[in-house]
């Protein structure tokens, strides 16, 4: 995949993760199962986006190292071509010492070698998710209540003529009014269009009748004929009204309760007869449903990136060449190697695969430069003395 097609791909999924992101958190979360499932779709599109921004910056980081490292090897490339030992150092490559050794003396041998930039890694942290805001709906909270109520009055009873009671029903309310917020679908309808696909024009046509004719030699008939033009019909979707909430009314609920009246008193002695009460259970409510707004702070990311320290450069570097070295001086150099820990092959004065790779491992792990060549200052930190 190339690194266009990549980008085109990303700023899909990003826009289409925000606008379900922004479904998401504009509708109400209803209580019940409708609110959770809504809550859990937040949830995997929020990961989802996560997931993407990680991506992106890894896929970024990755980016900027291939183009360093493609500089890198551009530089290599016009320093190994024909004719650039002896010409300009190629852009972005400093040269040391010029085109020919400062201060060489008879006898001394040197090779132009490159020098590899050095790095350092720097710690960046940058932005993973702005600040953003989501609106929750916090739902109405209800309470249950035992509430008295009075089913029989206090009465009089005679000892003689006894009282008349009757049976009466009363309403009492269980459940007051509430009001919620239910979602309002948006309303769309379906539009034909008329579309172009061929404009009208005009063709020659071979004609079939003596009035036609029009070249009396060759009996040859032609007629000018325009074709209508065609076109074809196209039918989109329009939306007439967007989603809205709108709220609506619960009606309260009652409880019919029966209870007995006085209708006739006694008309002799009284006797009292004290009221009767009935505990009944009412929902009433505590607090309406309100909406509030949360603020979601931003999240960053701590990532590392490769800075340059100093750049590559072309340097004059004193080495052991066919004028300044000697067998004896090869054998001393493979005693040291040998005695440092690292094999060189066979102590006989002559510089072969396995003397060179003991040497530059030897550079290596004494952080000495690294080339192809047995250089003096590799001889002198081995304890070999140059000439």
């Amino acid at each position: 995949m190339s690194a266009s097609s990549f980008r085109a791909g990303s700023t899909i999924g990003a826009v289409t993760l925000a606008a379900l992101l922004g479904a998401c958190t504009s509708a109400p979360s209803a209580p019940g199962p409708a609110g959770a499932e809504i809550a859990r779709r937040a949830q995997a599109v929020t990961q989802a986006e996560r997931a993407l921004d990680s991506r992106r910056i890894e896929v970024d980081r990755e980016r900027a190292e291939l183009a360093a490292r493609e500089a890198e090897l551009a530089r290599r490339e016009a320093m190994l071509k024909p004719g650039a030992a002896g010409g300009a150092p190629p852009a972005g490559v400093a040269m040391a010492g010029g085109d020919l050794p400062p201060a060489a003396k008879a006898g001394e041998c040197y090779a132009r070698v490159y020098r590899e930039p050095t790095y350092k890694m720097v710690s960046e942290q940058v932005v993973r998710r702005a600040q953003s805001s989501r609106v929750d709906i916090v739902p109405a909270r209800y309470q249950k209540a035992t509430e008295r109520v009075e089913i029989k009055p206090e009465t009089r009873e005679l000892q003689i003529v006894p009282a008349v009671y009757e049976t009466v029903t009363e309403r009492v309310m269980v459940t007051p009014a509430s009001r919620k917020l239910i979602t309002v679908p948006a309303v769309t309808r379906q539009e034909a269009e008329q579309v172009l696909v061929r404009p009208a024009y005009t063709t020659w046509k071979k004609g079939t009748g003596p009035i036609q004719k029009i070249d009396e030699a060759t009996g040859e008939i032609m007629c000018l004929v325009e074709v209508p033009a065609v076109y074809d019909t196209v039918t989109r979707t329009v939306e007439v009204s967007p989603a809205t909430t709108r709220e609506l009314e619960v009606p309260a609920t009652y409880k019919t309760v029966t209870r007995e009246v006085l209708k006739t008193p006694a008309s002799t002695r009284e006797i009292v007869i004290p009221p009767e009460y009935r505990t009944i259970e009412v929902t009433r409510e505590i607090e309406p449903a309100r909406e509030v707004k949360i603020t979601v702070p931003p999240e960053y990311q701590t990532i590392e990136r490769r800075e340059m320290v100093s750049p590559g450069s072309l340097e004059w570097r004193a080495i052991l060449c066919e004028t300044n070295m000697t067998r004896d001086r090869v054998k001393d150099i493979q005693t040291a190697l040998l005695a440092a820990g690292y094999n060189p092959g066979p102590i006989d004065g002559v510089i072969a695969r396995q003397t060179m790779n003991a040497v530059n491992a030897y550079q290596r792990a004494n952080n000495l430069p690294v080339d192809k060549y047995l250089n003096i200052e590799t001889v002198r930190r081995l304890g070999v003395l140059p000439n």
